[in-house]
């Protein structure tokens, strides 16, 4: 365990030895934490990036009171319990080095006459056998009994009542996830989707449920977990402690409350929290999460290479004719309801009535309860106007009918897209707003509330199946974006395809509302908190992103790999064995010669590569089609000689059994070959270390699909108002897919395996040079410019060298001792009295004892 100085902040490292590259990650990170700014960090895969965050930021934490929280945003599930693995061992790391310094410090304050008792020699009975205190000894073997983890290999996770409790300070960490992954409740936990939990669980928490169920008790049928959450009260506090997923739950089922209501609860008292990437980049769901995070929270976003997209897709929005359909059910639903309302209970409506002229604010229309089916609106809360709901839809049926015209336009927007005088169009929002304003009579000031205006008005009629109304929903989100942002420079456009549907031959007309701009998410975010972490394995080239996102990083570095042997083999394939140029461009892609050299290739490589191949493709179509043909010529037949095939489909399920099925093959040592698609489920998640994937494939480079109209509109959109020009940023997008698609073999310095870019543009030096530094220092000149012969000769010599044992002295040699750590910081400068007033000079310090 190495616990060291860091440019005057003591870092508790969980682990023996260091990398070099490590600890130049937690400087940068820490020089950006002192500035108080924003950084960009990319480091190699397989590195230890996730326990140098979290060892840098807790430590920090630590050292600096006044910091605020680590909120650390992930992507998937399985990241987000590897984090909060990770960083249960380096909180109980830090508590373990905090008490042995306690307790040291307590024998060094000691009484004299104890030392005194004890220079004389060990008293009677003791088993010393020399000079030592007994009790330092009885104070070692506690040390040594303490377990850092569990049984099962595991650090502690749950509550921890020892000591002082989580990393020797009484940290408090959580997860937060939907209710699928936390709900305890048998009956809700057997549904089958997320919208199905979510429904369920509504209608035995909302605040009308409730007060029915108090006013009548066993008339509905509530959640006795959160009736006993709610019971509690303010005692429903949650000890220091780490928690995943799985401890929560415990936890709940422990105490009988509900963990999904009571981690809601505790954010505001955790220290550490990790969730998803919506939880804050999503207006909608920011709202009910982060709204109360303070301005001294440090925010990670971890794999955040295609954070940009993730910004772009929370402000936008796709209307089909069967959404259009569903709304206008779902609007006839509510006026029945509404009838239905004024007949028996007339007050509730004219409440609402009431509120609505106080304005949204004024009457907490935008912060309901929290166990109530509310609605958060995409309109970010800059852009929330304050004042009141206008006079023509406060009434609910006027609202309905407001609604109502808004649908019938979208559907004659629909229809003359998709009639034999249509096709694709492309408007401005205040165009298309214009247009709407002219053809319905209404006004834009109203579009404006129409979210939230649908969300007071589920709430009055007591809606807990908000999943029905997502048609509606999206419809009036489409409303209020629209309204909002038609003002000033067009940051969205509307694009109308008359068949947005993926299916051949379908016809599925769409209207898209789409955000050009990724820094209108984020934007917020950089202004609210003063220290944004973005980081990951693949940001390169990483100048293009305070550009995308608007920001000005105070840290912007790429650090390279130390390794002890070329554990990477980066290699370019321009030709075929027949020496004819093979590339996925679009006048290439169909050519048979091209098709023949690609199946040849692969052939050759699996019959050459042990265990695991992965191949990734630049589109579903492209991947079908290769395949279709390769059957046709045999190549499927000749590949499966030497390795089980699996193919990655749309399907999850599916996906999700070939993968099993892959590594089965994989373990049995029959291999196995798993073809795959660029920007898919499996080039963004899964990891294929060890013997899974001894070489990644890219067959092409995956480019954005050009003919896309919302592609279009914001390259275009990139060009006029961030001087990015189109080529620039394409290449960028391309690349970042392909170096995430081949950092999939990688994940330790002990791995090893093969990258293989089959498309003759990669080696263009324009291309390869956006490729991460990590990449790069491993890809000289032999390694470009190859025909699959000549490859096939580099993968055969680098299986030989990486099947040879691994030198241990020299696996050390990339790990850093604490004493080489140390050197790497040096001491400051040391006053020296004699050299006068004010005089100072350098002293070397002595090296450590220990």
């Amino acid at each position: 365990m190495v616990r060291f100085d860091l440019d005057g902040l003591e870092v508790f490292f969980p682990y023996p030895r260091i990398y070099l590259e490590q600890h130049q990650y937690m400087r940068s990170l820490k020089q950006s934490l002192d500035a108080g700014g924003h950084c960009l960090l990319e480091m190699p895969t397989g590195t230890g990036k996730t326990v140098c965050l979290l060892s840098l930021i807790t430590s920090y934490q630590y050292a600096n009171p006044s910091a605020g929280k680590l909120v650390y945003c992930t992507r998937t599930v399985p990241e987000m319990n590897s984090v909060m693995e990770e960083l249960g061992t380096v909180l109980a790391y830090r508590s373990e080095e905090l008490q042995k310094q306690e307790m040291e410090n307590m024998e060094n304050s000691r009484p004299s006459d104890d030392i005194e008792d004890t220079a004389m020699g060990p008293p009677r009975g003791d088993n010393g056998d020399d000079g030592s205190s007994p009790q330092k000894k009885k104070a070692r073997r506690v040390y040594s009994a303490k377990k850092k983890k569990n049984d099962d290999g595991k650090p502690p996770m749950g509550p921890i009542i020892d000591g002082r409790g989580a990393g020797g300070s009484g940290i408090l960490a959580l997860c937060l996830s939907s209710r699928r992954n936390m709900c305890v409740h048998e009956r809700v936990m057997a549904e089958s989707d997320r919208e199905a939990v979510d429904s369920a669980c509504r209608d035995m928490t909302s605040s009308w449920v409730i007060e029915a169920s108090q006013k009548n008790p066993g008339s509905v049928e509530t959640c006795s977990y959160y009736d006993n959450f709610q019971a509690a009260g303010e005692s429903t506090t949650m000890p220091s402690g780490v928690y995943d997923l799985e401890e929560l739950q415990k936890w709940g089922k422990q105490k009988g409350w509900c963990p999904y209501y009571l981690t809601r609860q505790a954010i505001n008292h955790a220290n550490i929290l990790v969730y998803n990437y919506q939880y804050m980049l999503d207006p909608k769901v920011a709202k009910m999460v982060s709204k109360e995070l303070e301005s001294e929270t440090i925010v990670v976003f971890d794999e955040a290479h295609n954070i940009d997209s993730v910004c772009i897709e929370a402000l936008s929005v796709t209307i089909n004719d069967r959404g259009l359909e569903q709304a206008t059910r779902s609007l006839g639903r509510l006026s029945s309801e509404v009838s239905r309302q004024k007949a028996s209970d007339s007050q509730r409506l004219q409440q609402e009535y009431q509120n609505l002229v106080n304005g949204l604010i004024d009457q907490g229309l935008l912060d309901a309860p929290a166990n109530d089916a509310a609605l958060g609106s995409n309109v970010l809360n800059p852009d929330v106007l304050s004042e009141a709901v206008p006079g023509n839809i406060r009434r609910a049926e006027h609202f309905i009918g407001f609604m109502k015209k808004v649908v019938e336009h979208l559907k004659a927007r629909l229809r003359s897209v998709a009639g034999p005088n249509g096709g694709v169009r492309s408007e401005t929002p205040l165009a298309f707003l214009h247009r709407m304003t002219n053809g319905t009579s209404l006004e834009a000031k109203p579009l404006r509330f129409a979210y939230s205006r649908l969300s007071s008005l589920l709430r009055t009629l007591q809606v807990s199946n908000l999943d029905d109304f997502n048609a509606l929903t999206d419809v009036a989100d489409f409303a209020s974006l629209l309204a909002t942002y038609s003002e000033g420079i067009a940051k969205f456009a509307v694009v109308m395809e008359p068949n947005g549907s993926n299916i051949p031959g379908a016809t599925d007309p769409v209207i898209q509302l789409a955000c050009l701009d990724s820094s209108l998410a984020i934007a917020p975010l950089f202004k609210r908190f003063g220290s944004v972490v973005i980081t990951s394995g693949t940001l390169s080239p990483i100048d293009l992103y305070p550009k995308l996102l608007q920001f000005e990083p105070c840290v912007s570095e790429s650090l390279s790999m130390s390794t002890f042997r070329p554990c990477i083999r980066p290699l370019v394939i321009t030709r075929g064995s027949d020496q004819l140029n093979v590339s996925t461009r679009y006048e290439d892609r169909g050519d048979m010669g091209v098709i023949r050299n690609y199946g040849a290739m692969l052939v050759e490589l699996c019959s050459s590569i042990p265990d695991g191949v992965v191949a990734f493709f630049t589109s579903y179509s492209y991947m079908e089609s290769l395949i279709s043909e390769w059957d046709a010529l045999g190549i499927l037949r000749e590949l499966t000689k030497s390795k089980l095939v699996f193919i990655e489909t749309k399907d999850v399920v599916e996906t999700t059994l070939a993968l099993d099925n892959y590594r089965r093959a994989c373990d049995c040592g029959r291999g196995a070959v798993f073809l795959s698609v660029a920007r898919g489920k499996v080039s963004e998640g899964i990891n294929f270390d060890r013997h899974y994937g001894r070489a990644v494939i890219m067959f092409g480079i995956p480019f954005q699909y050009t003919l896309s109209h919302r592609l279009r509109a914001r390259l275009e959109y990139l060009q006029t108002h961030y001087q990015i020009r189109e080529q620039d940023f394409l290449n960028f997008d391309a690349l970042r897919q392909a170096s995430q698609c081949v950092g999939r073999v990688i994940r330790s310095k002990t791995d090893y395996g093969l990258m293989i870019f089959a498309d003759s543009r990669y080696n263009r030096y324009d291309k390869r040079s956006k490729l991460p530094k990590w990449i790069l220092q491993f890809m000289n000149d032999a390694y470009l410019n190859l025909s699959t012969d000549m490859a096939i000769a580099h993968v055969k010599q680098f299986l030989r060298l990486m099947g040879q044992p691994i030198d241990q002295e020299a696996l050390q040699s990339v790990l850093l001792t604490l004493e080489e750590v140390q050197k790497l910081n040096p001491a400051p400068a040391q006053p020296n009295e004699s050299a006068g007033d004010g005089g100072a000079m350098i002293v070397e310090s002595a090296p450590s004892s220990n």
